[in-house]
């Protein structure tokens, strides 16, 4: 069964910024019993959601007199914001430095570096097992070192969840009559913290479900190493404090690989990491029992809404690399298996 649009972008447009937002909504047969509309957030111009944070937040600051051309635009990215805001400094005439980590893709380097990013590497993993706070840590040095350099700072920034709350949150209240459910995968938290507080203005009954990555610590996990970018955290973003949060579902990152490829496989949606958790998050959420109770209460199917945020070529080299999905399962296996000899070690007196 195809996929059902009900948006169309306006095919007119004066330059490619205009082209940023207003992305098709469309409605994905996932499973009986459920009306589920996505946004395709991949179609954004350079392949991902964080085009409307990067254009905002940049077009917001010139406006305030905060930045000039002459700015050295600093970051910290996994790669997608980095690869927006590469291009949005380079239409503004803007020096950009994206300090990144090695689960950067091959795909997002190049991208960066293509549309005149400068990438600055670090190597140092973290006590909660990954790299952001090295990251930040080096963001803040450029920051000291470099004359007339500003931190864009997405993890804090209300410029960041002030685009998704004008945009994104905006344009789903906008295109649909009700909402129930929304499923919003979370990593620095800007797209949560401002698409939840616009839903919940209009469909107040609506429930937010936030959907991270196990070994994330957003939540109050504990952490352990990620492999996949764009989705969980090493540290809790101070923005996540704007969002208005029902309830939170964890997926592992097997899990998360394997709805990629039923994406790809039963939709012809060729998505990145955090479409596919999302899309884990609601086969496990919409049980046949959670289904039917919904629809005696609502007269209904349940209305659900989430958003696909990157285009799934980034993941070549991982999510759709069998040997790497092999490696991936492998490690969660012997994961497994050391966890099932270490409790009952615990569970010994003395």
């Amino acid at each position: 069964m195809p996929l059902a649009f009900s948006t169309e972008r306006n095919a007119a447009s004066a330059s490619v910024a205009d082209l940023v937002g207003n992305t098709p909504l469309v409605r994905l047969p996932l499973m009986d019993g459920l009306e589920l509309q996505v946004k395709l957030e991949f179609l954004n111009p350079t392949g991902s959601v964080k085009d409307r944070a990067a254009k905002h937040i940049l077009e917001t600051l010139l406006e305030r007199g905060e930045i000039g051309h002459r700015t050295t635009v600093l970051e910290s990215s996994s790669g997608n914001f980095g690869v927006a805001l590469s291009a949005a400094c380079r239409r503004h005439g803007m020096r950009f430095v994206c300090v990144v980590d090695p689960h950067l893709s091959r795909i997002n380097r190049s991208l960066i570096e293509a549309l005149g990013g400068v990438i600055v590497l670090v190597d140092e993993l973290d006590p909660n097992a990954g790299y952001l706070h090295a990251r930040i840590r080096k963001v803040q040095e450029l920051e000291r070192t470099i004359p007339g350099a500003y931190w864009v700072n997405q993890y804090a920034n209300p410029l960041n969840s002030d685009a998704y709350y004008r945009t994104l949150g905006a344009e789903i209240c906008r295109d649909l009559e009700a909402i129930d459910y929304v499923f919003i995968p979370v990593s620095s938290c800007g797209t949560i913290a401002g698409a939840s507080r616009r839903v919940k203005e209009a469909f107040p009954a609506s429930r937010v479900v936030a959907v991270d990555i196990e070994g994330s610590v957003i939540f109050g996990q504990a952490p352990k190493r990620r492999y996949v970018p764009g989705v969980g955290s090493s540290r809790v973003p101070p923005i996540l404090a704007q969002a208005r949060i029902d309830e939170v579902l964890w997926v592992a990152e097997t899990a998360m690989v394997d709805a990629c490829h039923r994406l790809a496989r039963d939709h012809q949606v060729l998505a990145g990491g955090s479409s596919g958790a999302v899309i884990a998050a609601i086969e496990s959420y919409f049980t046949p029992e959670r289904r039917a109770a919904d629809r005696r209460r609502l007269g209904r199917d349940p209305i659900a809404v989430t958003l696909f945020p990157d285009r799934g070529e980034r993941y070549v080299d991982t999510i759709y690399n069998p040997e790497w999905c092999a490696w991936l399962k492998g490690l969660e296996a012997e994961a497994a298996e050391l966890a099932a000899v270490e409790e009952p070690r615990r569970a010994l007196p003395g």
